[in-house]
């Protein structure tokens, strides 16, 4: 009986998988095609042949065939889906932030997510790093997407970032029982305290570990912009992170918390305005990545000088202080040879204008192609996930990006994004 039900079995299996339909395969015409940034090479009449989500080849000319569908971009500028390596999608910041922390869930934050994760593919991007929101919410938000049950970018993510007691990710300006009950869990002193939030935020799902290393812009405190974690601490976070698999990158600003992160052997620095002469030559050293995040000092610059600006007192201080001097920052850093991702800090700026960052890192002395890199193949290589995204080769997911001008030429061209494929599958057209 046992046989007899394992030859049923297997026959209904077999016939399954006579039945199951070929995969359909796309073929998309491409005028100009720029397939791998880190080459800069760009060939005309191309045409990439996707199936199930990949890359299958690249052939000469405009082909097609009769298992398929044909995707028009003769007349386009054709690359690789962007990266943007610094976003925050749950949220964006304005006037009622206080009040939303207080009435906000994280199942609120979750639905908001999914409207800016769209908003954020609409635009090209087809990979974020997610650095910095409550964990449900967008720990959800990243399996949703990549159960495909909503529309957006695939999403690496930090979850709640590691603060110290008192540091920026804390809770101010509140009666003290308000801050009690918003106060999120990864705080932390001392570096047992610290190797043991590290442990739970892993625990509960973090793709990468993001540590606030120096005072914030935007927090309501007037508690400065340098280091506030001691060495002893940033050394435990990045060990525990490290043997537990997980990158770390930290949000700092004043070069002597910069210098701490990249002593302890951090991978990447967000902001990093204040770096100096010491930081450059950690960054090298150590071969750590810079993600400048331009279109947020562009944007606190602009609150700050509004005088019916909605930021504290405090905060817009340091946005005054602050946003002028990134461009420089970037300038230095990318004139001695650190490399540098593509990052916006988008729910400073508004999701979806992420490209913007563009125009911002060419007037800081990067080329158009060494910029469209920054959120292309070194984006890729600084998350983890060269060989996967950032190239249109075979074997790589097919997330594919077209504009109808020449970002080579005119890197503001990406601001007009007019076709979107992300895993094989056409979100804009």
């Amino acid at each position: 009986m046992s046989f007899r039900r394992s030859l049923a079995a297997l026959a209904f299996a077999l016939a399954l998988t006579a039945a199951a339909p070929a995969p359909r395969t796309t073929y998309i015409q491409a005028g100009r095609l720029l397939a791998d940034p880190a080459t800069g090479r760009v060939e005309s009449n191309k045409t990439i042949v996707v199936r199930d989500g990949r890359i299958v080849e690249i052939r000469d000319g405009f082909v097609d065939g009769p298992d398929g569908d044909v995707v028009d971009l003769r007349d386009r500028f054709v690359l690789p889906g962007l990266i943007d390596s610094h976003v925050h999608i749950c949220h964006e910041n304005g006037p009622d932030d206080k009040l939303r922390r207080t009435v906000q869930t994280a199942s609120d934050l979750a639905i908001q997510g999914v409207m800016n994760a769209r908003k954020i593919l609409g635009a090209g991007f087809t990979t974020v790093a997610d650095l910095g929101e409550e964990n449900e919410a967008i720990f959800a938000l990243r399996d949703g997407i990549a159960q495909g049950k909503v529309p957006g970018p695939r999403i690496v993510a930090a979850g709640n970032v590691i603060s110290p007691h008192g540091g920026e990710g804390d809770v101010f300006g509140y009666r003290p029982e308000v801050i009690r009950a918003l106060q999120r869990p990864n705080l932390c002193s001392g570096a047992d305290d610290c190797r043991r939030v590290v442990r739970q935020q892993i625990q509960r799902g973090a793709d990468v570990i993001k540590v606030v290393a120096t005072g914030a812009v935007l927090s309501d405190i007037a508690a400065g912009l340098g280091q506030q974690f001691t060495q002893e601490e940033l050394n435990a976070i990045v060990g525990t992170a490290h043997n537990l698999g997980r990158r770390v990158t930290a949000h700092a600003h004043g070069a002597n918390g910069v210098n701490a992160f990249l002593i302890a052997g951090g991978d990447s620095i967000e902001h990093g305005t204040y770096l100096d002469a010491e930081s450059i030559r950690l960054f090298k050293a150590k071969g750590a990545y810079l993600v400048p995040t331009l279109l947020a000092g562009d944007t606190v610059t602009l609150w700050g000088n509004d005088p019916n600006s909605f930021l504290s007192p405090a905060a817009k201080a340091k946005a005054v202080e602050v946003g002028p001097k990134m461009l420089d920052m970037a300038r230095r850093a990318h004139a001695a040879g650190v490399k540098i991702a593509f990052g916006t800090d988008s729910s400073v700026s508004r999701h979806g204008d992420n490209a913007r960052e563009f125009t911002l890192l060419v007037r800081a002395g990067l080329t158009p192609l060494e910029a469209i890199r920054a959120a292309t193949t070194s984006g890729a290589d600084h998350l983890g996930l060269a060989g996967k995204v950032g190239a249109l080769k075979p074997g790589m997911a097919a997330d594919i990006v077209a504009t109808t001008g020449d970002p080579l030429a005119d890197v503001s061209m990406l601001q007009k994004i007019s076709f979107v494929m992300k895993g094989g599958e056409v979100f804009e057209r």
